[in-house]
C-alpha cells in the first residue's frame, strides 16, 4: 500500500486537511505501507514556502510522519508535459488556439460550456493546419477529449459511482504558456508514485472522473478512491474561519495537546464500532479500516474537542506539563520566578490544577494566583463574596486569622479549625470558604480550599489573608463613609 498526502502551499495545514492526512497515515501504518509527503506547489503565484513550512510544523506537531518526501509537485512539470503531449499525439487531445475571453463570450450567448465552443472550432481545423501553426509559435492549449459514454469507478467509501460523459466538459491539461494544470498532474504523480490509494475529501469527488478518464487515456493503472466527508460548523456549513479557528497551528497556540487533536480528529467522520471515544495512537491504528468511514458530513463539535482535550490534559503525567505551563507563566507579569524553578513545588502545583482545566492555556492561568507575587482579584468574587456585606466578610476573615496564627499546618488541623469556627457561629463552613478563597487566590473558584492552603504554605496564605483584612476594612469604612 502506497498513499499520500498533498497539500497545497497556498495556506496553512487546516482541520480538514489534518483529517485527511490522519487518514491516510492510519490506513497506511495499519497495513505496514508507505506514507508519501507530496507538495502540489504548481501554482506559484499562491504558493509560499511560509505555506509549506508551516504545513510541515502542522503534521510533525500531529506526530502524522511521512517515509517518503517531501516532494514537490514542480518538480515533475516535464513528464506533466510530456503525458499532455503524448495524449496529443494519440488524438486523445487537441490544440485549442481560440482567445479565451471570446469563447466564454460565445459559450454564455450560447448557454454552452466554453470546451463544447473550443472543441467545435478545434474539429474545423485540420491536422495538418493545426501542426503548423503550433510550429510556427502561435498559443494554443490543449485540451483532453473526453470520450463519449460513461465513467464508473469504486470509492471506497460511497461504492459504485457513475457519470455521464456527457456532463463532463473537456478539461484543459496543458497551458497556453506550456503549464500543466491540476487533473493532469495529480494522475501523472500519482502513477509515477505507484500511489495505491488515494484517500481525499469529498470536495474532490468531481475530479475524479476526469481523473480515472485521464489514467485510461494514459494507460496508467487506477488507484482506489476514497471520499471522505467533508467537515461541518454547528450550523451546518463547511467549516471555516467564522466557526473559530481552523489552522491546526491556532490550536497548538491555544494549548491543545495533540493526541487530543488527533483523537477528536480521527473519530470525525469515522468510528470505531464502538462507544469508545477516548483512543490512543495504537488503538486508533489497529481499529482503523475505510469499511467504517462514514458517507455523511461530519460536524466539528468545538465543545467535545474542549471536553476530550481536558481528559486527556488530566491523564497526562505531571512531569511531562512542566516545562509548558511554566514556560506560559515566565510571560505573565508578577509571577513569582523562584517558585517557578522548583519542580517539587510546580509538580504539587498541577497535579492540583490540571483535572479542572481542558487547555493548557487554561491550566496556566489557573496557575497564576498560585505563583502570582501579587493577586489580582476577580471584580465579581470581591462583589460576591466581600462587597455585599464588607463588615461580616472582615469579621471572618480576621477570625479565620487569629485561629490559625499558631496552628500546625496540616490540613487536618486547619479543616479541624475552620468547620469548628463555623459551628461555634452557627454557620455553614461555606460561609466561611468563600471570603477566604478570595484572599487566597483572588477568584470565584478554585481547587480544595484546605489543599490550596497547602500548596500556598503558612506564611504565603496568612499573608494573603492580612491583605484580604485590609481590602474588606477599606470596603467596610467605604461603605460607613
Amino acid at each position: 500500500m502506497r498513499v499520500r498526502f498533498a497539500p497545497s502551499p497556498t495556506g496553512y495545514l487546516h482541520v480538514g486537511g489534518a483529517r485527511t492526512a490522519l487518514f491516510n497515515w492510519l490506513l497506511a501504518r495499519k497495513a505496514g505501507g508507505v506514507v508519501i509527503l507530496r507538495v502540489e506547489d504548481t501554482d506559484r503565484a499562491r504558493s509560499s514556502e511560509e505555506a509549506t513550512q508551516a504545513i510541515l510544523e502542522g503534521l510533525g506537531w500531529l506526530g502524522i510522519d511521512w517515509d517518503i518526501g517531501p516532494l514537490f509537485q514542480s518538480e515533475g512539470v516535464e513528464r506533466h508535459r510530456a503525458d499532455a503531449l503524448r495524449l496529443l499525439e494519440e488524438g486523445k487531445a487537441y490544440r485549442d488556439f481560440a482567445d479565451p475571453a471570446a469563447i466564454r463570450a460565445e459559450a454564455e450567448e450560447r448557454g454552452v460550456h466554453p470546451s463544447r465552443v473550443a472543441r467545435e472550432k478545434a474539429d474545423l481545423v485540420a491536422e495538418d493546419e493545426s501542426a503548423a501553426r503550433a510550429a510556427a509559435g502561435e498559443a494554443f492549449a490543449v485540451r483532453f477529449r473526453v470520450p463519449a459514454g460513461e465513467t464508473r469507478f469504486t470509492d471506497l467509501v460511497h461504492g459504485d459511482m457513475r457519470f455521464g460523459n456527457d456532463d463532463i466538459d473537456d478539461l484543459v491539461i496543458l497551458r497556453s504558456d506550456g503549464t500543466p494544470v491540476y487533473n493532469l498532474a495529480v494522475v501523472s504523480d500519482d502513477a509515477h508514485m505507484r500511489i495505491t490509494h488515494v484517500i481525499r475529501g469529498d470536495d474532490h469527488l468531481s475530479n475524479t472522473p476526469k481523473q480515472v478518464l485521464l489514467y485510461r487515456a494514459l494507460g496508467l493503472p487506477e488507484p482506489a478512491f476514497a471520499h471522505v466527508p467533508l467537515i461541518l460548523g454547528p450550523d451546518g456549513k463547511r467549516l471555516s474561519k467564522r466557526h473559530g479557528a481552523t489552522a491546526v497551528g491556532e490550536y497548538e497556540s491555544q494549548g491543545l495537546l495533540p493526541e487530543a487533536m488527533v483523537n477528536f480528529l480521527a473519530l470525525l467522520g469515522w468510528s470505531p464500532g464502538d462507544d469508545r471515544e477516548i483512543m490512543e495512537l495504537d488503538e486508533l491504528v489497529a481499529a482503523f479500516s475505510m469499511e467504517r468511514v462514514l458517507k455523511k458530513s461530519a460536524v466539528f463539535d468545538s465543545d467535545k474537542l474542549m471536553w476530550l482535550n481536558g481528559k486527556r490534559l488530566a491523564a497526562k503525567p505531571t512531569p511531562e506539563l512542566i516545562d509548558t505551563v511554566c514556560a506560559r507563566l515566565e510571560a505573565v507579569a508578577g509571577v513569582d520566578r523562584v517558585r517557578l524553578q522548583d519542580a517539587e513545588w510546580m509538580s504539587r502545583l498541577i497535579d492540583l490544577i490540571k483535572s479542572r482545566a481542558r487547555t493548557i492555556d487554561d491550566l496556566a492561568d489557573q496557575a497564576v494566583p498560585f505563583a502570582a507575587d501579587e493577586l489580582e482579584y476577580e471584580d465579581k468574587a470581591i462583589a460576591k463574596h466581600w462587597d455585599k456585606d464588607p463588615a461580616v466578610a472582615l469579621e471572618r476573615l480576621e477570625g479565620l486569622a487569629r485561629l490559625w496564627a499558631d496552628v500546625d499546618w496540616t490540613e487536618e488541623k486547619l479543616e479541624e479549625g475552620l468547620r469548628g469556627m463555623a459551628e461555634s457561629v452557627g454557620i455553614g463552613a461555606g460561609k466561611l470558604i468563600h471570603p477566604l478563597r478570595v484572599a487566597l487566590t483572588g477568584r470565584m473558584s478554585s481547587p480544595g480550599i484546605f489543599e490550596v492552603l497547602m500548596l500556598l504554605g503558612k506564611d504565603r496564605s496568612l499573608g494573603r489573608i492580612a491583605l484580604g483584612i485590609e481590602r474588606t476594612r477599606d470596603l467596610r469604612e467605604k461603605r460607613l463613609s
